[in-house]
Protein backbone atom coordinates (compact mmCIF):
# COMPACT_ATOMS: atom_id res chain seq x y z
CA UNK A 1 0.00 0.00 0.00
CA UNK A 2 1.37 3.72 -0.83
CA UNK A 3 0.90 6.92 -0.97
CA UNK A 4 -0.18 6.88 -4.63
CA UNK A 5 -2.31 4.03 -4.21
CA UNK A 6 -4.47 5.74 -2.17
CA UNK A 7 -4.19 8.98 -3.99
CA UNK A 8 -5.60 7.02 -7.53
CA UNK A 9 -7.34 5.25 -5.30
CA UNK A 10 -9.42 8.23 -4.06
CA UNK A 11 -9.49 10.22 -7.55
CA UNK A 12 -11.10 7.36 -9.75
CA UNK A 13 -13.44 5.84 -7.03
CA UNK A 14 -14.32 9.77 -7.11
CA UNK A 15 -14.43 10.12 -10.64
CA UNK A 16 -16.49 7.58 -11.57
CA UNK A 17 -19.26 8.52 -8.83
CA UNK A 18 -19.47 12.54 -9.92
CA UNK A 19 -19.52 11.78 -13.10
CA UNK A 20 -23.20 9.96 -12.93
CA UNK A 21 -26.09 12.22 -14.08
CA UNK A 22 -28.05 14.15 -11.51
CA UNK A 23 -29.37 17.04 -10.53
CA UNK A 24 -26.11 18.69 -9.56
CA UNK A 25 -24.62 18.03 -12.58
CA UNK A 26 -27.37 19.38 -14.73
CA UNK A 27 -27.50 22.68 -12.80
CA UNK A 28 -23.80 23.25 -13.28
CA UNK A 29 -23.98 22.48 -17.07
CA UNK A 30 -26.99 25.27 -17.26
CA UNK A 31 -25.10 27.86 -15.40
CA UNK A 32 -22.05 27.28 -17.78
CA UNK A 33 -24.01 27.63 -20.97
CA UNK A 34 -25.43 30.49 -19.25
CA UNK A 35 -21.86 31.70 -18.38
CA UNK A 36 -23.64 32.63 -15.05
CA UNK A 37 -21.80 32.46 -11.70
CA UNK A 38 -19.81 29.86 -12.95
CA UNK A 39 -16.85 29.78 -10.76
CA UNK A 40 -18.70 30.64 -7.72
CA UNK A 41 -21.12 27.17 -7.96
CA UNK A 42 -17.90 25.19 -9.11
CA UNK A 43 -16.91 26.07 -5.96
CA UNK A 44 -19.51 25.42 -3.81
CA UNK A 45 -19.59 22.20 -5.66
CA UNK A 46 -15.79 21.10 -5.31
CA UNK A 47 -15.86 22.10 -1.32
CA UNK A 48 -19.21 20.37 -0.55
CA UNK A 49 -17.96 16.97 -1.68
CA UNK A 50 -14.25 17.94 -0.64
CA UNK A 51 -16.56 18.26 3.26
CA UNK A 52 -18.55 15.28 3.17
CA UNK A 53 -15.38 13.36 1.63
CA UNK A 54 -13.43 14.20 5.09
CA UNK A 55 -16.47 13.75 7.04
CA UNK A 56 -16.43 9.85 5.27
CA UNK A 57 -13.03 8.84 5.39
CA UNK A 58 -12.66 9.65 9.21
CA UNK A 59 -15.47 7.60 9.98
CA UNK A 60 -18.98 9.57 10.23
CA UNK A 61 -20.94 7.36 7.73
CA UNK A 62 -21.43 4.77 10.48
CA UNK A 63 -23.22 7.54 12.32
CA UNK A 64 -25.05 7.95 8.78
CA UNK A 65 -26.03 4.14 8.95
CA UNK A 66 -27.46 3.73 12.67
CA UNK A 67 -29.34 7.28 12.05
CA UNK A 68 -32.21 6.14 9.57
CA UNK A 69 -34.50 8.71 10.39
CA UNK A 70 -31.78 11.43 9.63
CA UNK A 71 -31.79 9.06 6.42
CA UNK A 72 -35.65 9.43 5.88
CA UNK A 73 -35.66 12.92 6.23
CA UNK A 74 -33.20 14.10 3.85
CA UNK A 75 -34.90 11.45 1.50
CA UNK A 76 -37.96 13.77 1.47
CA UNK A 77 -36.97 17.06 1.81
CA UNK A 78 -34.71 15.77 -1.65
CA UNK A 79 -37.34 14.68 -3.06
CA UNK A 80 -39.69 18.01 -2.41
CA UNK A 81 -37.23 20.31 -3.57
CA UNK A 82 -36.36 17.99 -6.63
CA UNK A 83 -40.10 18.05 -7.30
CA UNK A 84 -40.50 21.90 -7.05
CA UNK A 85 -37.34 22.19 -9.40
CA UNK A 86 -38.43 19.80 -11.69
CA UNK A 87 -41.59 22.17 -12.17
CA UNK A 88 -39.90 25.26 -12.63
CA UNK A 89 -37.57 24.23 -15.39
CA UNK A 90 -40.64 22.56 -17.24
CA UNK A 91 -42.69 25.99 -17.24
CA UNK A 92 -39.29 27.54 -17.89
CA UNK A 93 -39.00 24.81 -21.26
CA UNK A 94 -42.80 26.12 -22.02
CA UNK A 95 -41.56 29.77 -22.48
CA UNK A 96 -38.84 30.11 -25.28
CA UNK A 97 -38.84 33.46 -25.46
CA UNK A 98 -37.36 33.35 -21.67
CA UNK A 99 -34.58 30.56 -22.05
CA UNK A 100 -31.91 32.36 -24.18
CA UNK A 101 -29.77 34.55 -21.59
CA UNK A 102 -26.96 36.39 -22.93
CA UNK A 103 -23.44 36.64 -20.71
CA UNK A 104 -23.66 39.34 -18.52
CA UNK A 105 -27.35 39.77 -19.21
CA UNK A 106 -29.81 39.81 -16.55
CA UNK A 107 -30.58 36.59 -14.91
CA UNK A 108 -30.49 34.77 -11.63
CA UNK A 109 -28.72 36.47 -8.61
CA UNK A 110 -25.83 35.35 -7.37
CA UNK A 111 -27.57 34.43 -4.12
CA UNK A 112 -30.32 32.80 -5.17
CA UNK A 113 -27.81 31.11 -7.60
CA UNK A 114 -26.15 29.71 -4.67
CA UNK A 115 -28.95 28.61 -2.47
CA UNK A 116 -30.17 26.51 -5.66
CA UNK A 117 -26.84 24.81 -6.05
CA UNK A 118 -26.69 24.40 -2.62
CA UNK A 119 -30.10 22.57 -1.99
CA UNK A 120 -29.21 20.84 -4.96
CA UNK A 121 -26.08 19.42 -2.86
CA UNK A 122 -26.84 19.38 0.48
CA UNK A 123 -30.58 17.75 0.49
CA UNK A 124 -29.84 14.99 -2.02
CA UNK A 125 -29.49 12.26 0.08
CA UNK A 126 -27.67 10.01 -2.15
CA UNK A 127 -24.78 12.44 -1.92
CA UNK A 128 -24.65 11.20 1.34
CA UNK A 129 -24.64 7.04 0.82
CA UNK A 130 -21.83 8.14 -2.44
CA UNK A 131 -19.69 10.22 -0.52
CA UNK A 132 -19.84 9.67 2.74
CA UNK A 133 -20.50 6.16 3.22
CA UNK A 134 -19.49 4.68 0.05
CA UNK A 135 -16.53 6.09 -0.22
CA UNK A 136 -15.80 6.26 3.69
CA UNK A 137 -15.88 2.32 3.66
CA UNK A 138 -13.19 2.53 0.68
CA UNK A 139 -10.97 4.19 2.65
CA UNK A 140 -11.33 2.47 5.76
CA UNK A 141 -8.63 -0.19 5.42
CA UNK A 142 -5.97 2.37 4.70
CA UNK A 143 -3.53 4.30 7.86
CA UNK A 144 -4.53 7.43 8.28
CA UNK A 145 -2.37 9.32 6.20
CA UNK A 146 -3.74 6.64 3.30
CA UNK A 147 -6.79 8.08 3.79
CA UNK A 148 -5.72 11.89 3.94
CA UNK A 149 -4.49 10.94 0.80
CA UNK A 150 -7.88 9.34 -0.50
CA UNK A 151 -9.57 12.32 0.52
CA UNK A 152 -7.15 14.32 -1.61
CA UNK A 153 -7.71 12.48 -4.16
CA UNK A 154 -11.40 12.15 -4.16
CA UNK A 155 -11.56 16.20 -3.23
CA UNK A 156 -9.45 16.50 -7.01
CA UNK A 157 -11.12 14.43 -9.16
CA UNK A 158 -14.26 16.18 -8.13
CA UNK A 159 -12.81 20.08 -8.54
CA UNK A 160 -11.45 19.01 -12.11
CA UNK A 161 -14.95 17.36 -12.99
CA UNK A 162 -16.92 20.51 -12.10
CA UNK A 163 -14.49 23.21 -13.60
CA UNK A 164 -14.21 21.56 -16.84
CA UNK A 165 -18.10 20.69 -16.75
CA UNK A 166 -18.94 24.38 -15.76
CA UNK A 167 -16.09 25.87 -18.10
CA UNK A 168 -16.16 23.65 -21.06
CA UNK A 169 -19.89 23.99 -21.45
CA UNK A 170 -19.08 26.87 -23.07
CA UNK A 171 -17.55 24.97 -26.11
CA UNK A 172 -21.88 24.06 -26.38
CA UNK A 173 -22.71 27.66 -26.82
CA UNK A 174 -23.35 27.87 -30.46
CA UNK A 175 -25.59 24.77 -30.16
CA UNK A 176 -27.93 26.19 -27.55
CA UNK A 177 -27.68 30.13 -29.68
CA UNK A 178 -31.63 29.21 -30.70
CA UNK A 179 -34.54 28.80 -27.75
CA UNK A 180 -35.09 25.04 -28.97
CA UNK A 181 -32.01 23.87 -27.77
CA UNK A 182 -32.53 25.18 -24.54
CA UNK A 183 -36.14 23.87 -24.56
CA UNK A 184 -34.92 20.52 -24.97
CA UNK A 185 -32.35 21.00 -22.21
CA UNK A 186 -34.63 21.93 -19.81
CA UNK A 187 -37.21 19.10 -20.83
CA UNK A 188 -34.79 16.42 -20.21
CA UNK A 189 -33.88 18.24 -17.01
CA UNK A 190 -37.19 18.40 -15.48
CA UNK A 191 -37.95 14.85 -16.58
CA UNK A 192 -34.60 13.72 -14.85
CA UNK A 193 -35.90 15.79 -11.58
CA UNK A 194 -38.79 13.83 -11.74
CA UNK A 195 -37.42 10.61 -12.11
CA UNK A 196 -34.88 11.34 -9.05
CA UNK A 197 -37.43 12.37 -6.88
CA UNK A 198 -39.43 9.70 -7.65
CA UNK A 199 -36.53 7.16 -6.79
CA UNK A 200 -35.74 8.94 -3.72
CA UNK A 201 -39.63 8.83 -2.71
CA UNK A 202 -39.65 4.93 -3.21
CA UNK A 203 -36.30 3.88 -1.95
Amino acid sequence: MTPATALAHGFTSTAMLVMAIGAQNAFVLRQGLRREHVLPVVLVCALSDAVLLQVGVWGMGGVLLARPEWAQAMRWAGALFLLAYAARTAARALRPGQLVVAAGGPGTSLRATLATVGALTWLNPHVYLDTVVLLGTMATPYPPWGRALFAAGGSVASALWFLGLGLGARWLAPLFAAPAAWRVLDAVTAVTMLVLAGAMALS
